[in-house]
């Protein structure tokens, strides 16, 4: 049972989404920025890629889970915790260490994580309003959990070699927003439910194939 109403759910997306206005435009601009670097293939466009996800991640764990879901769940506390931690581990490994280097490659994982970038961006909405939910009381691209962790399960899987320790976080969420769907009829959401998993085992299957 969750501590909060699906009215009251909504509700907070429409302050949430007011209160922070422009940042859905930016986030936007952003994620086109990041898919451009990440198909050309340069570590120039790897720290570009990675600097935009660890905004996204560390931007929704402050702004999103603590300063404004955390008002209707006192678990937010928590899981902005685990945002902001994404962030940082994704810094780590994609900036201080050049673990991270994405490229446009052959593939079912590619064509799979592009499929991923393409739902968070331009299906999730859609998807959202066609449910019924208008905007501003819909979840955002960029800036929001949901659409956040598809997105950057989508460049991951543009991505070699990973450092396995930055899907963690992603893959819990998959399954945490995934599970709410159902709870607070979020359409747009069931689709987490399978591409945590899904991105693990394409990202295991090519592990051990060459760069």
């Amino acid at each position: 049972m969750l501590p909060f109403t699906a009215a009251q759910f909504f509700d907070l997306f429409a302050r949430y989404n007011a209160a922070v206005w422009p940042a859905p435009i930016a986030a936007y601009v952003l994620g086109a920025i990041a898919v451009g670097a990440a198909l050309r293939g340069i570590r120039a466009g790897d720290v570009i890629v990675v600097s935009v996800l660890a905004l996204f991640w560390g931007w929704t764990g402050v702004a999103y889970h603590w300063l404004a879901f955390a008002a209707i769940n006192q678990a937010a506390w928590l899981f902005g915790a685990l945002f902001i931690i994404e962030a940082a581990l994704l810094t780590w490994f994609g900036l201080a260490h050049a673990r991270l280097r994405f490229g446009y490659r052959r593939g079912t994982a590619r064509a799979v994580g592009l499929l991923f970038v393409a739902y968070a961006a331009i299906i999730y909405p859609l998807l959202g309003l066609a449910a019924g939910h208008a905007y501003p009381a819909i979840p955002m691209f960029g800036i929001t959990p949901c659409p956040v962790t598809i997105f950057t399960l989508g460049l991951l899987l543009l991505a070699r070699p990973l450092p396995w320790p930055a899907l963690i976080v992603p893959l819990l969420w998959s399954l945490i927003g995934g599970s709410a769907a159902f709870l607070l009829d979020v359409p747009q959401d069931w689709p987490l439910l399978v591409s945590g998993p899904l991105a693990l085992a394409l990202l295991w299957r090519r592990r051990a194939t060459p760069a």
